[in-house]
């Protein structure tokens, strides 16, 4: 899941040397702290915050195997 986020991220901004993606696991959920570059926030979110909203779905759904809740936060 990491390597996906990772993926997506690193295609969408100008610094991909900057991507990093932290897990912090639960017991029934997982939380995706995605860091990126302080001038790449605004390409990860998109406008209207479509882009991190389609890459919590695209997360979400392929979370779906593992039984586990997965969110993914955006960090500066």
């Amino acid at each position: 899941m990491k390597e996906v986020i990772t993926v997506i991220a690193k295609a969408l901004v100008d610094h991909p040397e900057d991507v990093r993606v932290n897990a912090v696991e639960g017991e029934n959920s997982v939380i995706y702290e995605l860091s990126v570059h302080p001038g790449d926030v605004g390409k990860v979110i998109g406008k209207q915050g479509r882009i991190a909203k389609a890459l919590r779905t695209v997360v979400t759904s392929a979370a779906v195997k593992e039984n586990k809740r997965v969110t993914v936060e955006i960090m500066s």
